[in-house]
């Protein structure tokens, strides 16, 4: 019985209003006199309960000569009641609270922690994207988000995907067009970029430890910045391997001094810093 007091506390009901209701549902038709009694609740209480109750709909009154008996609205009644109440009240204040939460598009920088909330706001992302959409990504996020993914292709959003693992074999939870490179090092971490058509841009990094940091913004720098990481990404992986070993050959001293001159500090350059990274694929073309 406990129990049930708790339910219908949930659903708006004060404790004494719980405890009448239930015990009419077991002992009816009954006055107040008698609720009393069987419920618990003080006979100085019991009149107001019962108003209450009424004023709900969820009881009913029974006039029998000079003594008010009452009944409870059938369970299956009163709860669809609640249910409809619920669903006009839902819907209110998912309205109200959209209007009241509408801001400049560009105006806001979510940082939120947690692996759970990465997919939670990539599948929103995907789930609401429309035509293209960018993704670089690690085949353990990419497993997770196969089905929303998927549902996107079928929608007809154009995808790109850039797997940061540079995986040799397909996994199989990828879309799109899907270039395997891997460029850059994410040191003891994985990251999840995802751009859906060019508005928005959510940025996840998972640590070893499954330590997770996520930014979602619609900031234009930012989007900018990482759709373009993406895009250059892979053209300029795509001209590297093109190019093969003779590249350094058909440059200009200038531009190989620019090369070596740039890139993370002991790395030799950006040629031989991203020829590392490259690894095995050197000299191989992607599958698009």
């Amino acid at each position: 019985m406990a129990d049930l007091v708790d339910l219908l506390q949930e659903l708006g009901f004060g404790g004494y209003e719980a405890r009448a209701y239930l015990a009419l549902l077991q002992h009816n038709p009954a006055s107040g006199y008698e609720l009393a009694k069987v419920s618990g609740i003080p006979r100085p209480n019991i009149y107001a309960v019962l108003q209450k109750l009424e004023e709900r709909g969820t009881i009913g009154r029974l006039e029998s000569g000079s003594t008010t008996l009452y009944v409870p609205l059938p369970p299956e009644e009163f709860l669809a009641r609640v249910g409809q109440r619920f669903q006009a009240t839902l819907t209110t204040a998912q309205q109200e609270l959209q209007e009241l939460a509408k801001v400049p598009a560009h105006a806001y920088v979510w940082n939120v922690r947690g692996h759970a909330n990465l997919l939670a706001q990539a599948r929103t992302l995907i789930n609401g994207a429309s035509g293209q959409l960018l993704l670089a990504i690690w085949p353990d996020e990419a497993r997770s988000l196969a089905n929303e993914l998927a549902q996107a292709e079928a929608r007809g959003s154009e995808i790109t995907t850039l797997c940061l693992a540079a995986c040799l074999q397909e996994c199989g939870s990828c879309r799109g067009r899907i270039y395997r490179y891997k460029v850059a090092d994410t040191w003891d971490a994985r990251w999840l970029m995802l751009v859906p058509d060019g508005e928005e841009v959510l940025i996840g990094e998972i640590a070893s430890s499954g330590e997770t940091s996520v930014v979602r913004t619609r900031q234009a720098l930012l989007v900018a910045m990482t759709r373009w990481f993406i895009w250059h990404s892979i053209a300029l992986t795509a001209l590297l391997l093109g190019a093969g070993e003779g590249l350094e050959a058909r440059l200009d001293a200038q531009t190989q001094a620019t090369l070596a001159a740039i890139g993370p500090h002991g790395s030799g350059g950006w040629l031989a810093y991203m020829r590392r990274l490259l690894g095995p694929a050197q000299g191989s073309t992607d599958i698009a």
